[in-house]
């Protein structure tokens, strides 16, 4: 039985995330009767997948880590093949608020994809230095080939319609930033649209996000090669209007 055309997919990528995962479930469940949880457990060695489930969500487990294009590849896929119209990525470490996942999905009443930006003048998320200088680069170069503006071209926060779903089912790379650029780059190829929302980011509850001035030099080249590698690749996409039409 298809999932009701209202209903939201809420895609939670978890690896290792026994600690967090339970109240970000909690709290999207509480959010909207609409929304439908289902956490992808990428091979988890922790209590992960329990926690999740307990919580009440749906849990599907990968038997190691593909990291997070694989994962939400899979949640993806479990979404086109349950009937879901509208699909969004919330991270399970509590970053990314259930409250605005509606903000977030009103995106798509305009574009294929929407994303929650976390530099739109709303919040006081904040990077310097290498980091700060790769995302302004990807923002301006996404910008184009997306044909708008675009301010945070890396966020995980992310909603997409049937189309989307369908092209993300078809092509979701698991390489680093392949789940943010590199996905992005072959949707707006395919013809797809994109717009941003802008949201504020939380502090993670448990753990640390790798930081330091290293860390960062490092993400600038590794970004910037991602994103290189991205524009370069011939991606085979169906065009618009070849997606199933009983989607639109």
């Amino acid at each position: 039985m298809p999932a009701p055309r209202d209903a939201v997919l809420v895609i939670v990528p978890a690896w290792n995330e026994e600690r967090n995962v339970g109240t970000t479930v909690h709290e999207i469940l509480d959010a909207d009767p609409r929304y439908h949880v289902a956490v992808v457990d990428d091979g988890s060695t922790d209590a992960t997948a329990k926690v999740a489930a307990d919580a009440g969500a749906t849990v599907l487990s990968l038997p190691f880590n593909l990291g997070v294009g694989g994962a939400m590849r899979t949640g993806y896929t479990y979404a086109q093949r349950e009937g879901y119209l509208r699909a969004i990525q919330v991270d399970a470490d509590g970053q990314h608020n259930p409250a605005d996942i509606e903000r977030v999905l009103a995106g798509l009443e305009t574009a294929d994809i929407s994303i929650g930006a976390r530099f739109s003048d709303v919040g006081d998320y904040e990077v310097r230095g290498p980091r700060k200088w790769a995302m302004s680069f990807l923002a301006s170069v996404l910008s184009r080939v997306a044909k708008t503006r675009l301010t945070d071209v890396t966020s995980g926060f992310r909603a997409a319609g049937a189309r989307a779903i369908d092209q993300y089912v078809r092509y979701y790379p698991a390489e680093y930033l392949g789940d943010t650029l590199d996905s992005l780059v072959a949707a707006c190829h395919a013809g797809l649209t994109v717009t941003q929302v802008p949201v504020a980011m939380r502090p993670r509850r448990h753990g640390t996000p790798s930081q330091g001035p290293i860390g960062s030099a490092k993400y600038l080249l590794r970004s910037v090669f991602a994103l290189g590698l991205a524009l370069m690749r011939r991606t085979r996409s169906t065009a618009p209007e070849e997606l199933q039409e009983t989607r639109a």
